[in-house]
């Protein structure tokens, strides 16, 4: 249907506008997984933009609310739905049916958002896991929807995890930016840990301390989250190792100079992001194709 292709082309301009860090690894899908994933992360971009708004907060829970109710909608009956008429809401519905996308991360990637808008801030790690899960280990399962995969039981907690780990970056990576919008994402218990409970006046050492312990966390999520890169195909792997690569190496820059997330956003270099992907793309045709068979 043309209407879905239209949606298609209008999915993957904002995701090549967009996505900073993902499109590095989307781009070295096969065409319907890269087209797919382009649906997938239009609509988390259009969630999350909502979420980011300066509308009041009543005004971003209604969007939030319509956007629930269009996903339970008859968008597959063949008319966009989405903001008056949006094609992309075709695709992303095209795409549910073609790879069996997991409704309920859908709806868990807008009761995280919806957490957002409503300031919540969490006194423990597990309380900041429950937060993670919902806005990126969602995107980690409808992701491995995409790939597919030999062992769905177990790889999809691994993309959970690898969805958790990629959060924990972006939060270490956009402090200054949450400081302004008035929200603070690390734990509680861990800023009065290490005497940082108000991170913006924090002395240089304990912040320091705090960043390298996040740090840390987040690597460990990441370790076992790839643990998945055996269980889908060489080229969903080289997606999945772009994507993390890029994600890694900002901790790297981040546990080098702890201060400078207080001071801006922590990022690569676009030519550096390049690089990683084609050594994962390497690393992808380097997979053997025993590993390669049993991934559908």
């Amino acid at each position: 249907m043309a209407a879905v292709e239209e949606g298609y082309r209008a999915c993957e301009a904002v995701t090549r506008a967009r996505a900073a860090n993902f499109y590095y690894g989307i781009r070295l899908l096969p065409g319907p997984k890269r087209r797919a994933m382009c649906a997938v992360y239009a609509f988390a971009r259009r969630i999350d933009d909502i979420g980011d708004g300066d509308e009041p907060t009543e005004r971003k829970l209604a969007l939030l609310s319509g956007s629930r109710d269009e996903l339970e909608g008859p968008i597959a009956s063949g008319e966009p739905a989405i903001r008056g008429g949006d094609v992309r809401a075709l695709a992303l519905a095209d795409a549910e049916r073609r790879f069996d996308l997991p409704h309920d991360a859908l709806l868990d990637l807008l009761c995280g958002v919806e957490m957002d808008v409503r300031g919540e801030t969490y006194a423990t790690f597990e309380q900041l896991v429950v937060y993670c899960r919902r806005v990126a280990g969602s995107i980690g399962r409808l992701s491995l929807a995409i790939f597919g995969t030999s062992d769905r039981a177990r790889a999809e907690p691994l993309a959970d995890d690898l969805g958790v780990a990629m959060q924990l970056t972006n939060i270490l990576r956009d402090v200054r930016e949450d400081l302004d919008r008035g929200r603070v994402y690390l734990p509680s218990e861990d800023l009065e840990r290490f005497g940082c409970v108000d991170p913006a006046a924090a002395p240089a050492a304990p912040f320091a301390a705090l960043i390298a312990f996040e740090v840390g966390r987040a690597r460990e999520w990441f370790d076992h989250g790839l643990e998945l890169l055996d269980l889908i195909d060489g080229r969903s792997g080289a997606c999945v190792g772009a994507m993390t690569g890029i994600y890694r190496r900002v901790l790297d820059r981040i546990e080098r100079d702890p201060a400078t997330v207080l001071e801006r956003r922590v990022s690569l270099p676009a030519w550096e992001k390049t690089w990683v992907a084609f050594q994962s793309l390497k690393a992808g045709w380097a997979r053997t194709p025993e590993t390669a068979a049993v991934a559908r």
